[in-house]
């Protein structure tokens, strides 16, 4: 005989345990399945294992969907405030590292454990490791077929994430129910992932990894319907496959297959006109006056790809040579030929199409009482706080209106 609850969310992350803690804090009789034998394995990892939790920064521009306005609900209705109340409620101590990025002191766990304790405030059942093995819509909710018995549930919430990250337990249960139930996706791809090159043309630059520096980057254009243009100054990194660091993360979210990212290796100097001032005056070799800007290697690297000798005398080189040079490094022009795909991203963008989807509330319009909430979700953020935000507040999004149902029946 199957047990009977509320509520069932599937997926014990970030999303799920929020959502799972709104819902039976409301008076909702709450069971969260997880397939993994760990728990919020991408909680424990993230922000170097001290949990970027969220960012004060936080805005509807901060975050890529095919529908861009539907985050705002949710995020106006639960805001980074809320989550650092939660936090300081907790005792958890924290800090603001770089651009709003809030981070545990100590250690993500705590994170995890605040969470716990959450569910634990509203008699959440947990259910781990179980397997769901099907999903059954009938006249009186949703039967779960789980590999440590059936459970009956009122409603069902879909919190399993997206595809990055498969060494954790990443799946694509998420995508197999919308399949399912017939709700309309938004084609998945790894998201804030490393970007690689390869050819002739990267040759120069293989000997180059571990160099880091900050840089502007860019990819995409504002002109035509729904034209995607991302800009960014943080580190770059380059790597032995190709380049990664937070520059690279942030674009590869804009980045369309076929198409260059743009980088500005020296954001602060016009590197054409000061060498063209200086040929006058530096009496030296070019490699030599870009290695006073960039690493050696860099600079070199960059002038033996355009096609210069670093032993050039600087004075002896054309204004059209050195505006060459100058648009190398302010203006480089390249083209990934890929990336290093879900292992390394991440996050998963596209996914459930939020058209599919209440924005007050997260559940599906065609499919009553089924929700889908944080990175199943066609809603992805920004590096640095941005999707864990999302996480949370989604999760309540849908952990609140389920909670709003149960004290309605209660009146």
């Amino acid at each position: 005989m199957a047990k009977q609850y509320d509520v069932a969310v599937i997926g014990a992350g970030a999303a799920g345990m929020m959502c799972a803690a709104a819902a039976g804090q409301g008076g909702k009789r709450v069971v969260l399945i997880d397939h993994g034998d760990k728990l919020a394995e991408k909680i424990r990892i993230s922000g170097g294992g001290r949990c970027n939790f969220t960012n004060l920064n936080v805005g509807p521009n901060n975050f890529l969907s095919d529908n861009p306005h539907f985050c705002k609900s949710a995020l106006s209705r639960y805001t980074p405030q809320d989550f650092i109340a939660l936090v300081k409620k907790h005792r958890i101590l924290h800090h603001e590292k770089h651009r709003g990025q809030l981070f545990c002191n100590d250690s993500a766990e705590q994170i995890i454990q605040m969470l716990k304790a959450e569910c634990a405030s509203g008699d959440v059942t947990w259910r781990m490791p179980t397997k769901v093995e099907s999903v059954e819509r009938m006249d009186d909710g949703f039967l779960l077929a789980t590999d440590t018995g059936d459970i009956l549930a009122d409603s069902l919430v879909i919190a399993t994430g997206g595809l990055s990250i498969p060494k954790i337990g990443a799946t694509d249960f998420a995508y197999k129910i919308a399949d399912e139930f017939g709700i309309r996706m938004v084609a998945p791809r790894p998201g804030l992932v490393p970007l690689t090159f390869d050819g002739p043309s990267w040759a120069p630059f293989v000997p180059l990894a571990g160099i880091a520096l900050e840089v502007d980057v860019e990819t995409g254009s504002n002109k035509g319907k729904g034209s995607k243009r991302g800009v960014f100054r943080e580190d770059l990194l380059f790597t032995h496959r190709g380049l990664s660091g937070p520059a690279i993360l942030q674009i590869s979210s804009y980045w369309q297959p076929g198409t260059p990212i743009v980088l500005n290796l020296l954001p602060e100097m016009d590197v054409a006109e000061a060498l063209i001032e200086g040929k006058g005056t530096l009496k030296k070799q070019v490699g030599n006056v870009l290695s006073q800007w960039l690493p050696t290697r860099l600079a070199e690297g960059l002038l033996q790809a355009n096609g210069f000798s670093p032993d050039q005398r600087l004075a002896d080189m054309t204004d059209a040579s050195l505006r060459m040079i100058g648009a190398a490094v302010n203006r480089w022009s390249i083209v990934p030929t890929g990336s290093e795909g879900y292992r390394k991203a991440e996050v998963t963008l596209g996914g459930i199409d939020t058209r599919e989807l209440s924005q007050q509330t997260m559940m599906v319009s065609k499919v009553p009482d089924l929700y889908f909430i944080g990175e199943a979700v066609d809603v992805t953020g920004w590096l640095g706080g941005y999707n864990f935000q999302w996480a949370w507040a989604s999760a309540m999004a849908a952990g609140l209106a389920l909670a709003a149902g149960a004290q309605q029946e209660n009146k």
